[in-house]
This record gives C-alpha cells, structure tokens and sequence, in this order.
C-alpha cells in the first residue's frame, strides 16, 4: 500500500468525487490556483470554472452560495481559506444551514471545509488570526455534523462519507498533520460518523483526544509505557456525531480518564465529554477527569511563547503520571 500525506489523502478524495458525481464542485477564495495549502491544485484545469469556483473574499456569501447550490440538488464543497475567517459565516452556518433541514424535511447536502489549529516553526506561529480551533463553537449548534481527523486514511474516509452525507458537515482539516505521511488504500470507501478509533489499548487510563493532538498523545502514551502504564487512547474523529457508548465503555474498563485537545479550555469540546463521563459513568471514577488544554489566551504568534502554549508530549506525559499516582 502506497503512503501519502494528509495533505494529499485530502485531495484525491475531493479529484474522486468530483470525478464520479458531476454534482459535486468546489468554491471559495483563491481554490483556482489551489488555495493556501495546494489542495486544489489542478482541479481548475481538469474540471473548469463552473465546478471550480473562485470566490470573493466574502464567507457569508461562499457558504449561502453553498447553501443555495444544496437546495438546487448540487454537493457544493466550500472551503473557508482558515478556520479563523469562518466566523463572518455564523449567521448562514447556524441559523440557514444548519437548521433548514430540521424546519423542512429537505436535504442540504454541502460540506464546509477549513484548516483549524497552529502551525509553529523556527520563524514563529501562525499567530492569533490563523491559528484558532473553533469546532466546539459549532458543536453547539443542531444540525451540524462536525469531523476532524487525525491522520491521511481517516481523512480521506471520512471526506467521502461528508460529501455523501445528504445535510451540512463542517470538515476541520488540522494543519500540523497536512506533511503527516501513512499507508492510505486507493479508491473510495467512507468512515460512519460517530465510531470514534481506538488509537492505543490500555487498562490504566484513558486519554480521549482528536485532531492535531492524536500525534502527540499516542508519542507520549509509547513514552510512559516504558515505565509500566498502560493507556487506552481514544480518537474520536467526529465531534457531532459523539461516539457517547465508545468513550462510557473505555471509562468503565479504566477508571481515570485524560482530555486533551489544542482548543481553548474553557467551553472547549472537553467539558462536554468531561461532562458525558460525569453524567453516564461517574461511579465508575477512581480518580477526578484531568483536562490538558492550552490556556484561555489567544495563540502567541512568537515561537517560543507558541510553543509553551500548545499541549506537547512532556505535558501528556506529566499529566498522565499525575493521574496514575491517584
């Protein structure tokens, strides 16, 4: 089996289904030459200019154009340049696509695609207004299915269940893993929504993560197994759908559970899981549910400031010792 990036998983999902279904196109700021991280290199020349649509730097209108496009019997894929920048769109996201369906029984069938999360190199972070991981933002809001995968095979499965799903999903590509490299088949197959991936095995302590910090975790968690802990560690791939029985069963068979993720600690999707936990499976707790998250600040754009504020494996490894003395 060949090897490919996330970055690349991501693209040959999005060729292929725009080369089987020509309902499905793509539009958004700057996808002619192939947006700010290649993606859809090309895809202007093979398929032309009205299924690849190059749009003004205007969210509300990439996403009601969607919208409309969904409605007419269409699969728009609309990319927002950074997860950052979707924020103009909340109005069409919240209050238009994500509740139409619910009001009148008609499919809207669009996916919104965004890179979420920091990038931090020797020249800095990609700063305040690049950086954000505004998933749980959505997560609130009902009729929304929201996906972030960890790695190049999940992220290519699971596009092609959103661009088949029949209503809105919001698609959080993390951009710390685009280089990310792993054995990905060829051809098309999908992922379901809410079965989240059981990363690593354990009876020690669970550690429930996604995204940009799956790496991270399961290098850690290889780390401390050295000194006789085993963790279990769960991706859960999507947010909305939550594999609720999934995370409950971990807990059960453990009895201490770590949350981490690069959001923001408050309101950030770990509360509710950390919520899910207290509700369904409290009596089950040896110890109190630990959250690893950055601060409630916003990303630095300095490298070395960046660098304390993402979640690193040391941090994992720390906070799982901590846990474990319990």
């Amino acid at each position: 089996m060949r090897k490919i990036s996330y970055r690349e998983a991501i693209r040959e999902t999005l060729w292929e289904a725009m080369e089987a279904d020509e309902r499905v196109f793509t539009l958004g700021q700057d996808i002619e030459y192939g947006g700010v991280y290649g993606i859809t290199r090309g895809f202007y020349d093979r398929f032309g200019p009205n299924r690849v649509i190059n749009t003004t730097l205007a969210e509300t209108a990439i996403t009601g154009a969607a919208m409309g496009a969904a409605l007419e019997g269409l699969r728009p894929i609309a990319e927002i340049q950074f997860a950052d920048f979707i924020t103009p769109a909340m109005d069409q996201i919240v209050n238009m696509i994500g509740k139409y369906h619910y009001r009148t029984h008609i499919p809207v069938p669009l996916v919104i695609r965004t890179p979420a999360g920091a990038i931090v190199t020797a020249h800095g972070s990609t700063g305040p207004l690049h950086s954000q991981s505004p998933e749980a933002w959505f997560a609130h809001a009902p009729g929304l299915k929201i996906v972030v995968p960890s790695n190049a095979f999940d992220a290519k499965g699971l596009l092609f269940t959103a661009i088949d799903d029949p209503n809105p999903v919001l698609f959080f590509e993390q951009k710390r893993l685009y280089n990310d490299k792993m054995d990905v088949p060829g051809g098309r197959y999908g992922i379901p929504f809410g079965q989240l991936r059981v990363a690593r095995t354990g009876l020690d302590l669970t550690v429930v993560t996604y995204g940009s910090m799956v790496p991270v975790v399961l290098n850690a968690v290889q780390q401390i197994a050295a000194h006789g802990i085993e963790t279990e560690v769960l991706d859960l791939r999507t947010l909305v759908p939550l594999d609720r029985q999934g995370i409950i069963k971990s807990v059960q068979k453990t009895g201490k559970v770590l949350i981490v993720h690069e959001a923001n600690r408050t309101c950030g999707f770990g509360a509710e899981v950390a919520a899910l936990i207290s509700e369904y499976a409290f009596e089950y707790l040896d110890a109190p549910i630990r959250r690893l998250t950055p601060p409630d600040i916003p990303v630095p754009s300095a490298r070395h400031l960046a660098e304390a504020y993402l979640p690193n494996v040391n941090d994992v490894i720390q906070a799982i010792q901590q846990l474990n003395r319990y």
